[in-house]
C-alpha cells in the first residue's frame, strides 16, 4: 500500500472512487493532471519579501489571478530506507509567470499523520491529518508546524503558522477532480487561496 492507503486505513474505500484512483499511487507511475485554477489569491502586498524567499525554493508566490492553467504531477518513489515517499510538483501557468509549489510527503503510521516538507529545498514542514467526508470527499487539515533551515527545524509560535485546510473532490456532473485550498494565519489573515479542477492526462 502506499502512504495514503496506510494513513486512512478502512476510510480509504470511503473517498470517491476517482480519489481513490488518484491516491492509490503505485510506485514510480505518476499522477499527471492539467486545469484551470478560477481563482487564485495571495496575501497582503507588504508580504512580498516573504513571497521573494519562497518562490525561490518552489513554494509560496505573491501571484493572484482568475482561469489560471496549472498542472499537477504526484510521483510515489522508495527511498533508501525502503520507506514510501510522495513528490507533489504544482505548476501555475500566470500570463507573465510561471511559479512552483513543491512538497514531499511521508506517512507516520503510529501517529496517524503525513509528514509534509514543503518547497525544493523544503522551507517548512507541517504535520497534516487526513479525513474523508461522508460525501466521499478528502480534507486535509494542518498541525504541528516547523522552519526548516539546512538540516536544522526550528518550531513555529501557533500565532506564526500557516494553517492549511485542502478539500479535494470529484464532481461527476463534469468528470473532473475539484481543489479548494486555503493557507491562513490568524495574525496577518490570508497567505494563499486557490480553487480550481482539474482531469487526468496521460504523459
Amino acid at each position: 500500500m502506499t502512504i495514503y492507503q496506510t494513513l486512512l486505513g478502512e476510510d480509504f474505500s470511503r473517498l470517491h472512487p476517482m480519489l481513490q484512483r488518484r491516491y492509490t499511487l503505485p510506485v514510480d507511475q505518476p499522477f499527471y493532471a492539467t486545469g484551470v485554477m478560477r481563482k487564485i489569491e495571495s496575501g497582503a502586498k507588504w508580504l512580498r519579501p516573504f513571497y521573494a524567499i519562497a518562490t525561490k525554493t518552489r513554494f509560496l508566490f505573491p501571484e493572484s489571478g482568475e482561469d489560471v492553467p496549472f498542472s499537477i504531477c504526484n510521483t510515489c518513489r522508495t527511498l533508501p530506507s525502503g520507506e514510501h515517499e510522495v513528490l507533489w510538483e504544482r505548476t501555475f501557468y500566470f500570463s507573465n509567470k510561471t511559479r512552483h509549489f513543491d512538497a514531499r510527503m511521508t506517512v507516520d503510521p503510529v501517529q496517524k499523520k503525513v509528514k509534509d516538507y514543503l518547497g525544493s529545498p523544503a522551507l517548512f514542514y507541517s504535520d497534516l491529518h487526513f479525513a474523508v467526508t461522508s460525501e466521499g470527499r478528502l480534507v486535509i487539515r494542518s498541525g504541528v508546524q516547523r522552519f526548516v533551515v539546512s538540516k536544522l527545524e526550528c518550531s513555529i509560535p501557533n500565532i506564526l503558522e500557516g494553517r492549511v485546510v485542502v478539500e479535494e473532490g470529484f464532481d461527476n456532473s463534469r468528470n473532473v477532480f475539484t481543489i479548494h485550498v486555503s493557507i491562513h494565519n490568524p495574525l496577518i489573515g490570508r497567505l494563499m487561496m486557490y480553487a480550481g479542477e482539474f482531469t487526468q492526462q496521460s504523459r
